[in-house]
C-alpha cells in the first residue's frame, strides 16, 4: 500500500530519503547573480511603492498569505509581465510525486504555479509574515520533484523575505539556493527579486 505524505509536511530529510535529494553548495546557480536585465525607472517605482506598503500593512498585524498575495507578489508578477504568454498561473493547483519503487507518495497543493512548468512560485501557505522563507523550501521542492522537466526554477516568498531554487533532477536530484532577500534592508531588494524573476523568465521560455 501507497504511503502517502502531504506536501506542507515534508521535510528536507524525508526529501533526502525518498528521493535522494542533494543540496549542492557550488556555483550550479549562477542565472540569479549574473547578466540581470536592467530595471526601468517606472519599474524602480512601483517596487517602492509595493515596499512602502508593504511596511505600512505590517503595522496591521497579522499579515497573512491572502494579504501577501494581494500586497505584494501580485503586483510584482504584475510589473515583471508573468500574467502574459508564454506564462499563465494557475491557483491551488494539484501534484504529486512518486518514490521509484511506488511505496511513498508525496502530494499537495501549490499555492501558486507560474508555467511554463520550468518555474514554480509558492508563498508559504497560512503562515504569518513573520515566517522564515525557510518554512516554505522543503514544500516549493517537493512540488518541482514533480515537475516534468529535468532543470527547474523556483522561489519561495513570505511577502517579506524572498529565495530562489533551482533543481536539476537527473538521477540524483541536486538543488541550491540564491541569498535571501528581504524588504526591511537598505534600499529596495525587491530590484533584485525582479531582475532575477525577469532573467529566469528568460531562460525558461
Amino acid at each position: 500500500m501507497t504511503n502517502t505524505i502531504p506536501a506542507e509536511n515534508i521535510t528536507l530529510e524525508q526529501l533526502r530519503e525518498l528521493f535522494s535529494l542533494e543540496f549542492i553548495e557550488d556555483n550550479f546557480f549562477p542565472e540569479w547573480q549574473s547578466d540581470l536585465p536592467e530595471l526601468t525607472d517606472q519599474e524602480k517605482e512601483l517596487l517602492n511603492q509595493i515596499k512602502a506598503g508593504y511596511i505600512n500593512l505590517r503595522n496591521y498585524p497579522p499579515f497573512l498569505e491572502n494579504t501577501v498575495n494581494t500586497v505584494v507578489l501580485s503586483p510584482l508578477l504584475f510589473i515583471g509581465k508573468f500574467y502574459l504568454p508564454p506564462f499563465h498561473i494557475k491557483l491551488e493547483k494539484s501534484v504529486d510525486v512518486e518514490t521509484e519503487d511506488i511505496e511513498t507518495k508525496v502530494k499537495g497543493r501549490i499555492d501558486v504555479l507560474l508555467l511554463n512548468d520550468k518555474f514554480w512560485v509558492t508563498v508559504i501557505e497560512s503562515k504569518q509574515v513573520a515566517y522564515s522563507v525557510e518554512a516554505g523550501l522543503d514544500q516549493l521542492l517537493a512540488y518541482m520533484l514533480a515537475a516534468p522537466h529535468n532543470e527547474v526554477y523556483g522561489m519561495v516568498t513570505s511577502g517579506g523575505s524572498f529565495i530562489f531554487v533551482k533543481l536539476i533532477k537527473g538521477n540524483t536530484p541536486r538543488y541550491t539556493t540564491s541569498d535571501i532577500f528581504d524588504v526591511r534592508n537598505r534600499g529596495n531588494e525587491l530590484y533584485d527579486v525582479l531582475r532575477i524573476l525577469k532573467k529566469l523568465s528568460q531562460i525558461t521560455q
